[in-house]
């Protein structure tokens, strides 16, 4: 490795402590999903309130994402990110002790809060703390931790309610959290984003109006998604984004620059992350679930028939964020979520009949390599194509971008599931969500034609692609 390639101590510990910080984040989505069953039996209770613990931590962390990359910019990135992870830490102890679902719910808020503090600010001290030409290798190793976590939380969760009880996958989150404040206090050097006001008019608007989109996606399919509650929610969303552009577009200082959507590679880099991860949690979501309806498989043991997929981050995702600084980031996009398609419709068909375990595994590594390439591409195209100084905010609306896309993806999967007949039906309505992660997958493939094709490898020319953006800053 050339001394131009090599990392030093410094950006080690900025790599190890930001993937920390997100895998924690990450694995908290959806880790209280394989516990619901000994929740509702400890706690009494009801499938909506269930469903609130994990949708409480997905609207609260959805609709700070950006407001915290403004105030980190302002406020400082490391102290902003160790305040996020101080405040998740404390949350997971109230979850842990809740004695009642009211105050589960509670707590997973105010944990959602701390998430979306901790996951754009470890994005921003790692765009900070790395040049263009070596961000694509870092970005792989951190997405590649941060996938893992996600596919791996019901499989974690699965393991740690059999084993232990459903209180320790909140506990788990707090010695690491003690352990890493300190640590990043230490080892991570402090940075800012370019000097400007706080926008709290832009801040209200934007948390109002990802509120609204969010809370009509996930009572979509319990209250109807043709109810006055959800259409007035989506409106309302609606309303309110047209408020925050028309607003944005007033002050000196915008807390989101609309002239950075002028780039053709954040656009289409946000574009691509939202349908990737729509298609990755929506399939998590569902794959799990089958192994134990088709397999008779526990928490646990579908977790681990899920490895091949899983496995694939791991693996591919450090190779593909160096791939990222070779060829750039669009071959791998499109190459990657056309992969993720493919293995998407092949589990589809392959799971309309009564099948063998075996006959999903190449399947699952298909689809695993094709969303370990393109995870690690599309944040690098999104938060390399703004100049340095504008990491934070980038990376804000490329973490907003890709928690919507979560929450709309589970929501659009369980309304297909739903229609097609549901768990009474469960093969059909399984095979048809498939295929939609499919498409979903083709979505975020054409979306990923926007992204410019890489001219140079050097160095320089790595720079020289973001300068042209720093105009719109």
């Amino acid at each position: 490795m050339s001394s131009k390639e090599r990392i030093t101590v410094e950006q080690r510990w900025v790599l190890g402590l930001t993937s920390i910080g997100s895998v924690m984040v990450a694995l908290d989505v959806l880790v209280v999903a394989a516990a619901l069953t000994t929740i509702r039996q400890d706690l009494g209770a009801s499938i909506e309130q269930l469903e609130w613990t994990v949708n409480a931590y997905s609207l609260s962390f959805a609709m700070l994402l950006v407001t915290a990359a403004a105030i980190g910019d302002r406020w400082g990135r490391r102290r902003t990110f160790a305040a996020g992870l101080a405040l998740f830490s404390v949350a997971s102890i109230a979850c842990a002790l809740a004695t009642s679902v009211p105050l589960l719910i509670a707590a997973r808020t105010f944990q959602g809060i701390g998430a979306a503090v901790v996951m754009p600010l470890a994005m921003s001290l790692l765009g900070a703390a790395f040049p263009p030409e070596r961000r694509g290798r870092a970005i792989g190793i951190f997405s590649g931790l941060t996938g893992l976590a996600v596919l791996g939380g019901p499989m974690i969760g699965g393991a740690v309610t059999e084993g232990l009880a459903w209180q320790w996958i909140f506990w788990i989150n707090v010695p690491v959290g003690a352990l890493a404040i300190p640590l990043v206090l230490r080892w991570i050097p402090e940075s800012r984003g370019a000097a400007r006001r706080l926008d709290p008019g832009g801040a209200m608007l934007i948390t109002l109006a990802v509120l609204g989109v969010v809370w009509g996606v996930v009572r979509g399919a319990a209250a109807g998604w043709n109810s006055p509650e959800v259409i007035g929610s989506f409106v309302l969303g609606g309303l309110l984004l047209l408020g925050f552009l028309a607003w944005e577009r007033r002050p000196p200082q915008p807390m989101v620059p609309l002239t950075f959507f002028r780039s053709r590679a954040f656009s289409a880099g946000n574009a691509a992350g939202f349908f990737l991860t729509a298609a990755l949690f929506g399939a998590v979501f569902f794959l799990a679930q089958f192994m134990q309806a088709a397999f008779g498989s526990g928490p646990l043991k579908a977790g681990l028939q899920l490895l091949p997929w899983t496995a694939t981050l791991f693996l591919v995702a450090p190779i593909a964020g160096r791939l990222v600084d070779r060829i750039g980031e669009r071959p791998l996009v499109v190459t990657g979520l056309a992969l993720q398609a493919v293995g998407m419709f092949w589990i589809s068909q392959v799971s309309s009949s009564t099948i063998h375990y075996s006959e999903l595994v190449l399947p699952l590594i298909v689809a695993g390599c094709g969303v370990s390439m393109a995870m690690p591409a599309t944040q690098s195209a999104s938060i390399g194509a703004l100049p340095r100084e504008a990491v934070g905010i980038a990376s804000g609306i490329y973490s907003m971008m890709r928690q919507l896309g979560g929450v709309a993806g589970v929501a659009v999967l369980a309304a297909v599931f739903a229609a097609a007949g549901g768990y009474e039906s469960f093969t059909t309505a399984f095979t048809r969500a498939l295929a939609v992660c499919g498409v979903l997958s083709l979505l975020g493939a054409l979306a990923g034609l926007g992204i410019a094709m890489r001219r140079s490898t050097s160095p320089g020319a790595l720079v020289a692609r973001q300068e042209p953006v720093r105009e719109l800053a």
